[in-house]
């Protein structure tokens, strides 16, 4: 049997570059993570060594560099689009440019001051390719925790199941978030607040019996608040926090004491979607 050159790409990953407007005495920071691959007629470089159609990775990083001073950062999807298209267009032998983005959000403390804005992290990514062109947007460590409201029972019992049921639990994760844009002409800083905005209201406002029926309620609250979208992708870790047993003390056994575990935990991963997108 032959042996050949199967699918490939190549790109520089994870530049960070930082981005300074300054508006007279007040600033604004914008902090990203730019990661690009290339993908296309790219075989000899594999083959023979023959690098005549590859881009430097080198090149694509001060790329990068140089859009955010030509060009500022509207958002990262903007950014993310704005690269994609150039690689895509400006190299005949790149087919398909795929551009992802992590942005750091800083909280404004005074005209040139900022704090980061906890763990939360903005994500965007663009694809571009002859055919097609895909947007997403999206979050990861959206960390949020409700006290009460949150129960667990009714499900399957076999020889190996010790969890015992509860009518009153923390119900804690770490949201991770993509969405799918349906357009590239979205004003994708207002979809980014408004789908953050409805997975925290959806989360609060969620009576919930499993972490499976609040992700689909938070997927739904940002179609229904987001036009522009085609689907959400959602990864909830389960943040477990477990009683502890203060009568050994002889304290009351009120559930007022927790021990927050953060392995093993539960893994809940969906996607909700416009039928039919």
């Amino acid at each position: 049997m032959a042996i050949v050159l199967g699918p490939n790409q190549y790109g520089k990953a994870e530049t960070r570059v930082v981005r300074v407007v300054r508006d007279g005495g007040t600033h604004t920071v914008t902090d990203l993570n730019v990661s690009v691959s290339l993908s296309g007629d790219l075989a000899a470089t594999h083959l023979t060594g023959d690098n005549a159609n590859v881009l430097p990775t080198d090149t694509q990083k001060n790329t990068v560099y140089a859009f955010a001073k030509q060009h500022g950062v509207a958002s990262p999807e903007a950014f993310a689009l704005l690269l994609a298209r150039h690689f895509t267009a400006t190299r005949p032998t790149i087919g398909v440019a795929r551009v992802e983005i992590e942005e750091y959000p800083w909280h404004r403390l005074g005209p040139h001051s900022f704090s980061r804005d906890g763990s939360l992290v903005r994500t965007a990514g663009v694809v571009v390719s002859s055919a097609s062109t895909e947007i997403t947007g999206g979050l990861a460590g959206l960390t949020l925790l409700n006290s009460t409201d949150s129960e667990f029972s009714g499900f399957i019992r076999d020889d190996y199941t010790t969890l015992a049921e509860t009518s009153d639990r923390i119900l804690a994760t770490a949201v991770d978030a993509a969405w799918r844009f349906s357009s590239a002409d979205a004003d994708f800083n207002a979809v980014w607040t408004a789908a953050r905005d409805a997975l925290v209201a959806a989360f609060v406002g969620t009576y919930s019996y499993s972490l499976q029926q609040t992700l689909y309620a938070m997927g739904t609250a940002v179609l229904e608040a987001c036009p522009d979208l085609a689907e959400i992708r959602l990864r909830l870790p389960n943040k477990h926090h477990f009683v502890v047993d203060c009568t050994p003390f002889g304290l009351d056994a009120t559930a007022e004491v927790f021990h927050a575990d953060d392995r093993p935990y539960g893994l809940i991963e969906g996607t909700v979607l416009r039928d039919p997108a």
